[in-house]
């Protein structure tokens, strides 16, 4: 029997990946939710007290995570910036100015814990330190985008406009990254890197990784649902959405 393949190319259309999008929101909702608790459990209750840092160090279950995903949520935001901008790809525009809002609070997550980690490590809440700055460059970067989605009414124009500011401020994501290693900072090391053996404990480790991945759930989650209203904003005047809006009233 002939297996049936499936034809994934037509989920790039609003019409089609709505209904997809609502089928995976619980799914990821559930999964974020659940990870969420194992890694704060773990992190804040079984992981062991750090030789150096005291209990203060358990903050990095929210802050590392944090960072990380407000660079990534950044990457990805531009990705599909340019795509929209490069195939005028309506639901890829969609994804990025789905993508925004999350980003943007990781960044602003990232640079407060970040000041409440700084203030007993280092004496003070905020140094123009390279990877601090361009961090805070990376929240202006989210802001500037979801300015522009604010401020010009012609959607199309908005997407435009949005994606250039995205696709220019990607150059910040590496600058960001690798700060600790161009520069002489204050701020600490990355303590995972690829080919490299974790320079922590196991379990701290794993605390790190499960709070990562739930952020990376919780992500999923709030972007799909996010864009499902931006779907149904932008293609109001479509014949399938005005017959769902009719089905559901």
């Amino acid at each position: 029997m002939a297996r049936r393949k499936i034809n994934w190319y037509k989920y790039t259309s609003p019409a089609s990946f709505y209904p997809l999008a609502g089928k995976m929101v619980p799914w990821f909702a559930v999964l974020s939710a659940l990870l969420l608790v194992v890694g704060l459990y773990i992190g804040f209750f079984m992981a062991p007290k750090d030789a150096v840092q005291g209990e203060a160090y358990r903050i990095i279950y929210i802050h590392v995570p944090a960072a990380w995903m407000a660079m990534f949520l950044y990457a990805m935001m531009a990705i599909y910036a340019g795509l929209g901008l490069a195939f005028n790809a309506r639901l890829w525009s969609m994804m990025a100015t789905a993508i925004a809002p999350t980003g943007a609070m990781f960044a602003f997550l990232a640079l407060w814990t970040g000041a409440l980690w700084g203030r007993p490590m280092w004496g003070t809440w905020w140094v123009w330190d390279a990877r601090l700055t361009s961090t805070l460059i990376l929240f202006f970067l989210y802001l500037g985008f979801l300015s522009l989605q604010g401020v010009i009414e012609d959607t199309r124009r908005a997407d435009r406009a949005g994606a250039l500011l995205a696709l220019v401020g990607a150059v910040n994501v590496p600058i960001i990254y690798f700060s600790v290693q161009w520069w002489n900072t204050l701020h600490q090391g990355a303590s995972l890197r690829l080919g490299r053996t974790p320079s922590i404990a196991p379990i701290m480790l794993a605390a790190l990784l499960i709070m990562v991945f739930a952020c990376w759930m919780y992500s999923i989650t709030v972007t799909l649902m996010r864009v499902r209203s931006i779907i149904l904003e932008r293609e109001r005047q479509a014949p399938w959405v005005a017959e769902l809006l009719g089905e559901t009233k």
